[in-house]
This record gives structure tokens, sequence and C-alpha cells, in this order.
């Protein structure tokens, strides 16, 4: 029985660290140069682990954002985000103007609106990194008038909270105002209503 369970926690043990291997690129390789179908095999590789990472915590948006509309086709790099691969999904009341937004100065999201965003990056041996679930969420005007009425928050990949402050998210965003203080993924990945 004790040399079945050796083995079996050694079968265990090679099946993870070869789905660790398969999370990865080559050293050296620069993240900007990946194609589309090694982001997605990176995000197939690493997704589950991140949603469950962020969850394992007590924020109630990392227990839910996996159930909300994703707004793109993968994970788009993004380099305000410490170059950072970032999917994201919009709760109900902001997935509709958040997919069908074109630029305009009028334009803003509804209070309500939350947006979270999983991330991951790669270490300089190729090893994915998992990063922060970053949450922006829009609250009524009057409540955060000096972020743009954006309460910006994280997730450190295991679930717990992660000490940001709200200036220094916003000293980013607001390079978007004529967007609400938003970054879209790219034209080319994002997905439309």
């Amino acid at each position: 029985m004790k040399k079945t369970l050796a083995l079996t926690t050694i079968l265990v043990g090679l099946a993870g660290a070869a789905s660790a291997q398969d999370c990865s690129i080559d050293a050296g390789q620069d993240p900007w140069d990946l194609t589309s179908d090694e982001v997605s095999a990176v995000y197939d590789c690493v997704e589950a682990e991140l949603a469950a990472g962020y969850a394992a915590g007590d924020n109630p948006v990392a227990a839910e954002y996996r159930d909300w509309a994703v707004t793109a086709t993968l994970p788009g790099l993004a380099g305000p985000h410490s170059s950072r691969f970032l999917m994201t999904f919009a709760n109900d009341v902001a997935a509709e103007p958040y997919r069908n937004y074109e630029i305009s100065e009028e334009f803003a999201m509804p209070a309500g609106s939350i947006l979270a965003k999983e991330s991951f990056s790669f270490r300089d041996t190729g090893a994915v990194r998992r990063g922060p679930l970053f949450i922006m969420e829009k609250v009524a005007a009057g409540t955060a008038d000096e972020y743009g009425n954006w309460v910006y928050s994280a997730v450190q990949p295991n679930g717990n909270p992660m000490g940001i402050s709200q200036s220094f998210c916003h000293d980013c965003h607001v390079a978007y105002y004529d967007q609400d203080n938003l970054g879209y993924p790219l034209p080319d990945l994002r997905i439309g209503n």
C-alpha cells in the first residue's frame, strides 16, 4: 500500500511538472514576439490555475468573474501593466458598453460596471508567472471624482488582497480620459457584441 501511495505521489508530481513545463516559452524568447497560437496555448495551460488562485481568497469579484463576458479572443500584452498579458472579463452591466465601445469623449461606462483582468507574464527562464487579478469598478458620480469615478483593486495570485494606491492606477488610466479611463483589448483581439 505504501509503495502504491508513493508511486501515485511521484506520478502526480511528474504530471504537475509536465504541466508546468507546458506553461512556458523558450528561455530568452521575447513575449512580444509570441504568435496568437503560442499565447493561446499558454493561456489554456494556466487559466484554471489563475482562476483557482484568485478565488482562494474572499474577494467576491474573484469568486464570480469567470461567469462574466469575455472581452477578447485571447490575452493581449499590455505594456502599462508591467508587460503582463491581460484577459478582461466584464460583468452584466459592463459587457455591452465595453464590447461596443468606440472612441468618444461622451462615452462613459455605467455605474455598477466591473472589469476583472487576469494577468500573467514570463520569467527569464520562460516559465509562466501568474500575476494579479486587476479589478476596476465604476461607481456613481461624486463617489470617486478624482479617479474618474473608478475604484481600483487587485487580488494576488494566491487570493490575498493586493495593496494598491488609487492614484497609482489612475495616473496611468487617466491617459485614456477620452475613453472613460479605459484601455481596451487590441482591436484584432476584441470581441464585439
